[in-house]
């Protein structure tokens, strides 16, 4: 009991601290910790839905949420959700366990090194507004599956396609994972793979470490903090698939 609270205030600590790393230190950590992957992907969805929606009421109120472009995102998930929908109820469930590790193991590798490159590598794609519908689904389908990639993909391609200012990427990403997650949770809920119990202790440590990292984040150098723990999920995602092939 007490692990799962600590966990919950340690990332959501490094999540006030640095804005990042939420669901990508939080789905591996409960598998490591004994949690199934189908039920630590759905616990995971509700857990990021309801410490999400304190983080739309802060940048709400600093107006940093670009509505417009998190609408197309969303909308652009919305197949997707259904998509997943209808492949979590079709895929059997002690496959998709053995499948969930291993692209959970890609999708932290990616998004890490997307993070590590963030602001030094530059695509070669002149941005348009339709690119927001298509990277919706491609990020809503992988939220489904893994409950990763909300926040890095986007922020990456938002940082790199779209110029926007790192307050408004964040302000965007956070308002547009929140019906993402919500939606995405209510799948795995239909399915009996959500741990509310497991959800509400996570939630109970994460909202004194947000507050204690949001705090401590003016006395510490940021930049050099989420590299750190960008190189820390790289690890996770190498090690969670070694252990998956082996």
């Amino acid at each position: 009991m007490f692990s799962f609270i600590f966990l919950g205030f340690l990332v959501g600590f490094l999540v006030g601290l640095t804005g990042i790393g939420g669901g990508a230190l939080m789905t591996p950590s409960l598998i490591f910790l004994g949690i199934e992957p189908l039920m630590a992907v759905g616990t995971d969805l509700l857990y990021a839905t309801v410490t999400r929606i304190f983080g739309v009421f802060f940048h709400h109120r600093k107006g940093s949420i670009r509505f417009d472009l998190a609408l197309r995102l969303f909308a652009g998930s919305l197949p997707a959700i259904l998509l997943g929908s209808v492949l979590l109820r079709v895929i059997d469930k002690s496959t998709l366990n053995n499948y969930l590790t291993l692209l959970l193991g890609v999708i932290l590798v990616v998004s890490s090194f997307f993070s590590l490159v963030k602001g030094e590598f530059h695509v070669p794609i002149r941005p348009r507004r339709e690119y927001l519908y298509l990277l919706g689904f491609i990020v809503g389908l992988t939220v489904q599956f893994t409950s990763v990639g909300a926040g890095v993909i986007v922020s990456f391609a938002l940082m790199n396609l779209a110029k926007l200012s790192p307050r408004e990427v964040v302000g965007v990403t956070i308002f547009y994972g929140l019906p993402l997650s919500f939606l995405s949770a209510l799948n795995y809920a239909f399915l009996g793979s959500t741990n509310y119990h497991l959800a509400l202790l996570l939630i109970a440590g994460t909202l004194p470490g947000v507050y204690l990292g949001t705090h401590v984040n003016r006395k510490v150098d940021r930049d050099k903090l989420k590299r750190v723990i960008n190189v820390i999920i790289l690890v996770i995602g190498l090690l969670t698939l070694f252990q998956r092939v082996i």
